[in-house]
């Protein structure tokens, strides 16, 4: 299990842009850097990185090796409805990892 860093508002005015803010610790190897022993490392990394609020996509980003190790992602989203915001990562050798917020919109 990967440890994930995420700050959000637990309360946001209706029609309000908040601002979503995930760190996630992942080596991020690229599969061109040779090792200790002079093999390259097998690449791993995150491919996909996407937000849903209550089921309905809000945000994604596609990575790619250039991505630096324990990638961070700050975007807006406009508070509707209270619900979930569901935050999942998506990546090379079966990876995968989520993160569920809960924000109340008054």
């Amino acid at each position: 299990m990967s440890n994930i860093l995420v700050n959000a508002p637990k309360t946001a005015k209706r029609g309000a842009a908040i601002e979503i803010k995930a760190l996630i610790m992942h080596p991020m190897e690229t599969g061109f850097r040779p090792g200790p022993n002079g093999r390259i490392i097998p690449r791993n990394i995150i491919e996909r990185f996407t937000a849903t609020w209550n089921g309905a996509e809000i945000f994604t980003m596609d990575m790619s090796p250039a991505i630096a190790a324990n990638p961070f992602v700050s975007f807006f989203a406009e508070a509707k409805e209270s619900g979930t915001v569901v935050l999942r990562w998506t990546g090379d050798e079966g990876f995968a990892a989520e993160q569920r917020v809960d924000i109340a919109v008054e």
